[in-house]
């Protein structure tokens, strides 16, 4: 299990290694949002959640001893991968602070 939480920390969320969340926590502020923007953050958040529950699953393997030639069979992600999917993401989702001013 791994948890990941949106900038605010007003969303949080757990999941299972596959990205089946187990708990959501969503700030009540947070339930005035439209639902497909709430709803593509949660799972943004579970997709996350699932890549680091990954990592900590390869490295529970590798610490048991297992080969990195199996470890690659598994499948699962490596620090390397969880860097570069955190960083697309975040250059996918950037967005300006919503606010009635405007930049000058």
């Amino acid at each position: 299990m791994a948890t990941a939480a949106s900038r605010s920390g007003s969303i949080s969320v757990e999941t299972t290694e596959q990205g089946l969340p187990t708990k959501i926590d969503i700030l009540p502020a947070e339930l005035g949002r439209p639902p497909a923007e709430l709803a593509a953050e949660i799972l943004r958040l579970c997709k996350r959640s699932s890549g680091r529950a990954g990592l900590a699953r390869r490295r529970e393997l590798e610490a048991a001893g297992m080969s990195s030639e199996i470890l690659a069979l598994t499948g699962l992600p490596t620090q390397e991968d969880i860097a570069h999917e955190e960083y697309l993401e975040q250059a996918e989702y950037e967005y300006e602070p919503q606010s009635w001013l405007r930049s000058i």
